[in-house]
């Protein structure tokens, strides 16, 4: 029989468990951090060409859930993964007020500085870095603080823009999308459509020739446009829905689910980082701060 006892006791453990629960939400931001990796081959990568991509997603930089210690120890990390390039997905500003301090892009860009890979490190922006720059924002037009601290740092930031790269005389190309949600209009009591300052046509118009190509959007959706001329489209934005549950989440900044987290094919192959920073609230949970490591071309794999 479940008496009144055994009910008290059933319920002071679900209690227990819920505050032990909270408690590892808000404390996963700044105690774990993983290495998530992706070994794969796309249709459009050529058979033998090995390719190691690491990639930063949704630092969120603030006090205390990303200080720059951390930040520091994220580089530190990175780079001991000795990926041949490292690769920047946007939104380095907090995206949230629960912090004792906003950290300045001019504090948290020359610690990214520090990240080292012999094809170097390339940048994107995300929507935070351009929502949180009121300026910006106010006259309708970049750059933001977020691109001026990041090439003062001597990290190129992409925005409809492509590079033909190489390793050992195999040329790729990388192209880095403007952000599709860069603007958010003046408007009371309406709903808001965000405003873009993407251009996909335009960038795939700057790669003119066959060699294979590595597109960087921050927000994934636009992966259901992207052709298959697109070898890997590496995103982030989502952090996962953040909060992770038997695989499923119940909140995802995404119109497709299958672009909530990891791996997905469409007309290319599409990989979501999870992130490592937090927004609207400071918790994480079944979705631990991750970097990327994707190894193209391993032998074997498809």
């Amino acid at each position: 029989m479940f008496s009144r006892r055994h009910f008290l006791k059933f319920m002071g453990g679900l209690g227990a468990l819920g505050v032990s629960t909270t408690a590892y939400g808000f404390s996963e931001p700044v105690v774990r951090l993983g290495v998530t990796r992706y070994d794969l081959t796309p249709p459009r990568w050529p058979t033998g060409f090995q390719l190691k991509i690491a990639a930063i997603a949704d630092l969120h930089a603030c006090d205390p859930w990303m200080s720059i210690d951390r930040i520091h120890g994220i580089v530190e990390r990175t780079n001991a993964l000795n990926a041949d390039i490292i690769v920047l997905l946007g939104d380095y500003v907090a995206g949230h007020r629960h912090v004792t301090r906003l950290i300045p892009a001019g504090e948290w860009a020359p610690v990214l500085a520090g990240l080292k890979a012999p094809l170097g490190v390339h940048a994107i922006l995300g929507n935070h870095d351009w929502w949180e720059d009121k300026t910006v924002q106010q006259q309708g037009q970049g750059p933001t603080n977020a691109r001026r601290a990041l090439e003062a740092a001597g990290i190129p930031v992409y925005e409809n823009d492509a590079k033909r790269l190489a390793k050992d005389g195999q040329p790729f190309w990388l192209a880095g999308l403007g952000d599709q949600l860069a603007y958010v209009p003046a408007r009371r009591f309406r709903p808001v459509r965000r405003i873009g300052v993407d251009d996909l046509g335009a960038t795939l118009a700057k790669v003119t020739d066959d060699a294979p190509l590595v597109l960087l959007a921050h927000e994934p959706d636009v992966a259901h446009r992207v052709s298959s001329r697109v070898a890997l489209q590496l995103s982030g934005h989502t952090h996962g829905g953040q909060v992770r549950m038997l695989g499923w989440s119940p909140i995802v900044p995404t119109r497709y689910r299958k672009l909530v987290y990891g791996h997905a094919r469409m007309n290319c192959d599409v990989i979501v980082s999870g992130g490592l920073g937090c927004s609207i609230m400071p918790f994480r949970l079944g979705v631990p701060p991750e970097i990327v490591l994707v190894t193209l071309g391993r032998a074997g794999v498809a």
